[in-house]
């Protein structure tokens, strides 16, 4: 995916645009990530992909797990594992928070998406419960009526 610059200088690197599909996001929350130089590059250049990754709090500490980032290229020998467990930076009471809604039944935490702020790479996480297939189809029902609202009324004008 392209990177978008945004009016504050926010840079989107990738987005998880199946985890709004697949579940109801109840919370988000803003995490830094801990990265060596060369993901930090890859990033930058927009190589990376948050399919099938979640979240997890382990031991009081929460990490990114199965988030792909390309190896750099000019960095060869110093490169680094593509799908490596990533720490989250987070304040206690919100690993608090967030380990407490891990635990709760059918709740789980997903990446939605990967941007830079002021230059800092940072990972928007949100709460969600999963969709069932009957609700996927009527999000997708409802979307499209109100598209076409919208179209009939810009017609009107």
């Amino acid at each position: 995916m392209a990177e978008t610059a945004n009016s504050d200088g926010d840079r989107l690197v990738t987005e998880n645009r199946k985890a709004r599909h697949d579940y109801e996001i109840l919370e988000t929350y803003e995490a830094g990530l801990v990265l060596t130089g060369s993901e930090v590059k890859s990033l930058r250049a927009g190589r990376a992909n948050l399919k099938d990754s979640y979240a997890r709090v382990e031991r009081g500490e929460a990490f990114l797990m199965n988030a792909h980032i390309s190896p750099y290229a000019a960095a060869s020998q110093f490169g680094h594992e593509p799908e490596r467990n990533r720490k989250l930076l987070l304040h206690r009471a919100e690993i608090d928070k967030l380990a407490g809604k891990a635990q709760e039944r059918g709740l789980t935490i997903v990446p939605l998406k990967i941007y830079f702020k002021h230059g800092r790479a940072k990972v928007l996480l949100g709460v969600g419960r999963g969709r069932k297939a009957y609700d996927k189809r009527e999000a997708i029902k409802r979307r499209e009526v109100e598209r076409e609202t919208d179209r009939a009324m810009r017609v009107r004008r």
